[in-house]
């Protein structure tokens, strides 16, 4: 037995390596996923949520560079290594943006750069600290994807946005699973009136509409990253349960069903140890197209303001606040977050095609 259901396996895996937009899309998950966990080492900006605002240089184009003046703080940064690395460095100095600069002595004259070609203030920096020489203070920074409406790194908001994105996938599909296999699995297997049942509670669950029910949710769980998650999750559990509940009234008459009944094995080991092990499948293909969906709805909570809650980097809340850029000459601050979305849903519905044509048995 253990046998055959491994060389299943090899060969839903070998079917699984001939498809070439399902291995790049596996490779492309991997490679957000490595970005969303790691996303302050690879942000330009690595303060916490890439939240370093310089308004001056707002709405910038994609290449645009600037000399930064760096000043120190007299607070000391506590962080460990580990917080710095997964929740951003706290942000204890200022930049200042510069056009012009001259260095004399300890001194540094500055004119503070402003937009549409005027000409900033002039001031003067005086070190106090003679072992800090005045030429490191000065920095120049380039903004690969240009600034927000903020004057923020988009490049960084995008990185650090991408956790948001990608790890709410896995959150609300795990939910899902935990209760939609549990509720399937008892409703298929049991029947009867406990069917009827959690079916009236599935059906009564699914004539709601997705983004409404979540609104609901997130509304009686408060605004804020985790009650997203759980709201979403929460949602999409209907689906898989009713992909349980099907596949397991099919199999529990097959014969190794009931020789488990036989030999008296009770009613949780035969669900858990017999019948879902073979009908996962169909379970794995729906759980590729939910993580599309909780990107999806996830997107559209923080478009409607719902979801991650500012300074906290979303995707979603990225568009909401540069859609009317659109129309003003600089549509890539919208479209970019918006291309990062439809290649993340676009990657889990590829895969979740490659997924059931390799684990279909009659291909």
């Amino acid at each position: 037995m253990s046998t055959t259901a491994n060389s299943l396996s090899k060969l839903a895996l070998q079917k699984f390596k001939k498809n070439f937009w399902g291995v790049f899309s596996f490779y492309f998950i991997v490679f957000v996923g490595v970005i969303s966990v790691f996303a302050y080492l690879f942000a330009p900006d690595n303060s916490k949520h890439a939240n370093q605002m310089h308004v001056s240089i707002h709405s910038k184009a994609p290449g645009f560079s600037i000399d930064m003046l760096v000043l120190p703080s007299q607070i000391e940064n506590q962080q460990g290594f580990i917080d710095k690395v997964f929740f951003g460095k706290n942000n204890t100095v200022t930049e200042i943006p510069i056009s012009q600069h001259a260095i004399s002595a300890n001194t540094i004259l500055y004119t503070e750069y402003v937009s549409d070609g005027l000409k900033g203030i002039e001031k003067v920096y005086t070190l106090e600290d003679a072992s800090i020489k005045p030429e490191t203070l000065i920095a120049k920074k380039t903004f690969y994807l240009g600034t927000d409406k903020y004057g923020r790194d988009l490049l960084s908001r995008i990185l650090v946005g991408a956790r948001i994105s990608f790890f709410i996938g896995f959150v609300a599909v795990f939910i899902s699973l935990v209760i939609g296999i549990f509720m399937g699995s008892v409703a298929g297997y049991f029947g009867g009136k406990v069917d009827a049942f959690i079916m009236w509670i599935i059906n009564v669950t699914w004539s709601i509409p997705t983004l409404l029910l979540v609104i609901a949710i997130t509304l009686a769980l408060g605004k804020g990253f985790w009650q997203v998650f759980i709201a979403v999750g929460l949602t999409m559990w209907v689906e898989v349960a009713r992909v349980v509940r099907g596949q397991i009234i099919s199999a529990k008459e097959m014969q190794y069903v009931t020789a488990a009944r036989a030999l008296g094995f009770n009613n949780y080991r035969i669900i858990t140890k017999h019948i879902l092990p073979n009908i996962m499948a169909p379970v794995i293909v729906i759980c590729a197209a939910n993580f599309a969906a909780a990107i999806l709805i996830e997107s559209g909570l923080s478009f409607l303001g719902i979801g991650a809650q500012p300074p906290m980097a979303s995707w979603g809340a990225m568009i909401k606040d540069h859609y009317n850029y659109i129309i003003l000459g600089k549509p890539y601050l919208a479209i970019i977050p918006g291309l990062c979305i439809m290649f993340l849903v676009m990657a889990f519905m590829l895969i979740g095609n490659a997924l059931r044509d390799a684990l279909d048995v009659n291909n």
